[in-house]
């Protein structure tokens, strides 16, 4: 799961959700330093992550398009799960709009910004100001944060057969999307 999911997952209070969107960038033990709400939504980040990597229909999506991504086909899976929550957030949401879903989690980021990491703080006002969490919504959304993506991260990702391959196996990733948010609801009950 990408931003939007771990944000989606860590419920109304604001700490946890910047806590969890900042996870990936605090490593080890450093989490300690964060005040006791940081640090839950960085610790429900990592179980978050342990409970994609290990489900089956996580694993069978990215052996679906792994013969187009190989190793990064995880990271694909990642992307294309925001996606199909973006694109269907009202089903989820419990009539929440993702965009003041998204405008409320901007303002978090913005409340909490000295609490965000150094790397974080360099990328999160382009990442409010082109609305990247709304974006997910749409393949031109989705693209974008891939051709960010082959940038910073690595020149191996391919924004083009990204939504290619998106757009071929859409229906069945959004049946595998719907079993394993089901699972995911009930694991982590705390969403929005």
């Amino acid at each position: 799961m990408n931003y939007l999911a771990h944000i989606y997952f860590s419920g109304t209070n604001r700490r946890v959700a910047v806590g969890n969107f900042i996870g990936d960038f605090v490593k080890g033990k450093s989490y300690e330093k964060y005040p006791s709400n940081f640090q839950k939504g960085i610790l429900l980040h990592r179980k978050i992550d342990h409970f994609t990597d290990t489900h089956p229909i996580f694993r069978e999506t990215v052996d679906l398009i792994r013969p187009s991504f190989g190793r990064y086909s995880g990271i694909m899976a990642d992307m294309y799960y925001d996606y199909l929550l973006a694109s269907n957030f009202d089903r989820y949401s419990n009539g929440l709009s993702l965009g003041k879903f998204s405008r409320n989690f901007y303002l978090s980021a913005l409340i909490y910004y000295r609490w965000l990491p150094k790397k974080v703080k360099g990328f999160i006002f382009h990442f409010i100001r082109t609305n990247r969490l709304e974006e997910y919504a749409t393949f031109d959304g989705l693209q974008y944060s891939l051709k960010i993506m082959s940038v910073y991260n690595s020149s191996a990702i391919n924004p083009t057969l990204g939504i290619e391959v998106l757009a071929a196996n859409e229906i069945e990733l959004r049946r595998l999307f719907e079993i394993f948010m089901k699972d995911a609801q009930k694991e982590f009950p705390h969403q929005i």
